[in-house]
């Protein structure tokens, strides 16, 4: 079933990405047809440009639209970080289970899985949980980077800078920026506690360095402006410096 799942979102994203890559340096405007046009692309387009009208800049605008998104997927962000919490507080008993079920045989795997689900529902562990932000974000991403694009490419559009940057030129300084803060991002949350996530630690930075020096700068300022409120958002819930405070306790409670 979870095969099933991961096949349907796969191919809706390919497919959500190729309908509009054809038409990512044309210009965008309330008349362009087609469902990415008229319900993705177009109404980030009117929020970006309604708030940069308000408060004079397309920086502003695009700040704010970030904001609002953030905002709206903050409660899945939440539950994201709490299951990921809870994932790892029941790490000690999935590796019992692991030791009680070593065997590689069906009817003992099936029954590993079976105690395994088991044991995350009691404990109220989601194993989607951690990856439907980034399934949510993933067209919104692509929206942001084809209507920064588009609108460059339309007349009417003006994105002007950011400070130094220009917003629909790549800037190798914001997207270092937003790498380094991307780190931060992972370094206060629960990836810390788990082999597997570290390595997104190392990763994922120097992917959003490399994307972002390939891309227009306001990508970049979208990644800055998501990281900080991940940062925040990881400070309240994950409270890494308790663990830091509580870790030599437990490291010499060990010793005894």
């Amino acid at each position: 079933m979870k095969k099933q799942l991961w096949v349907i979102l796969s191919l809706a994203s390919v497919a959500l990405l190729l309908s509009g890559c054809t038409e990512f340096k044309e210009p965008i405007s309330k008349e362009s047809t087609g469902f990415w046009n008229e319900f993705i692309v177009w109404p980030l387009v009117s929020v970006i440009k309604y708030f940069a009208e308000m408060l004079g800049s397309y920086a502003w605008g695009i700040i704010i639209v970030t904001i609002i998104i953030r905002l709206a997927i903050l409660p899945l962000m939440i539950k994201q970080t709490k299951s990921s919490k809870k994932m790892q507080e029941i790490q000690p008993k999935l590796k019992e289970l692991q030791k009680k079920y070593a065997s590689k045989d069906a009817q003992t795997q099936q029954q590993y899985q079976k105690e395994m689900m088991q044991l995350m529902s009691e404990s109220g562990v989601n194993p989607l949980a951690g990856c439907l932000p980034v399934i949510i974000q993933m067209p919104i991403l692509i929206g942001f980077y084809h209507a920064i694009s588009r609108m460059n490419a339309t007349p009417a559009f003006d994105l002007g800078n950011f400070f130094i940057f220009p917003l629909a030129d790549p800037a190798p300084a914001l997207a270092i920026t937003a790498g380094l803060m991307q780190f931060l991002v992972l370094r206060t949350g629960p990836a810390m506690d788990n082999p597997q996530m570290k390595i997104m630690m190392y990763i994922m930075p120097f992917m959003i360095i490399g994307f972002g020096i390939a891309l227009p700068a306001a990508l970049s300022l979208y990644w800055v402006i998501g990281n900080i409120i991940s940062i925040m958002q990881n400070l309240f819930i994950y409270k890494p410096w308790e663990k830091n405070k509580t870790q030599p306790a437990q490291n010499g409670g060990a010793k005894k």
